[in-house]
């Protein structure tokens, strides 16, 4: 469920098609993307014994070896991945990870989405580095200490305000 005002476009990112833009200003911290209609998963193992699997390029990891599936590609598809993401994936939810501008092309880092060891089909289009899942609890250590990090930032931003 998209949780912001945002259009859909031609992405800015060399070959990614399109791209969730936003049209309103973000503060850092707000969730930009919430998990709904979740009713099932599907195990990685499963997805990845099976080259032709109907989930496999509509599944998103969910948690440690369970992936959610959604075949129906709601706009939350647009958003691209980048090294060096605007938003921070954490266990389905998708957090501004900094104050973010109108405009702005909404960005992930796909390590966290995908399976440990799985290799996206393509390069990152801005180093050409090569885009492999990290291992769950790599992925669950990280984004924990970037989203406390950005929650003690944006605290800290509206105390000095109030």
């Amino acid at each position: 469920m998209l949780c912001i005002d945002y259009r859909v476009g031609p992405s800015l990112i060399p070959g990614a098609g399109s791209g969730l833009f936003l049209t309103k200003a973000i503060r850092a911290g707000k969730v930009l993307i919430a998990p709904s209609h979740i009713d099932a998963t599907v195990p990685l193992a499963e997805i990845l014994e099976h080259p032709n699997h109907p989930c496999s390029d509509s599944s998103i990891r969910w948690f440690e070896d369970h992936c959610t599936v959604s075949p129906d590609w709601p706009d939350e598809c647009y958003v691209n991945h980048s090294f060096a993401p605007n938003g921070l994936w954490h266990l389905g939810f998708i957090f501004a990870a900094r104050d973010l501008d109108v405009g702005e092309e909404l960005t992930v880092d796909y390590r966290h989405l995908i399976g440990p060891e799985v290799e996206m089909p393509w390069l990152d289009a801005q180093t050409g580095r090569k885009i492999v899942g990290f291992e769950w609890s790599k992925s669950l250590a990280t984004s924990t200490t970037h989203l406390l990090d950005i929650v003690k930032v944006a605290q800290t931003a509206f105390t000095e305000i109030a």
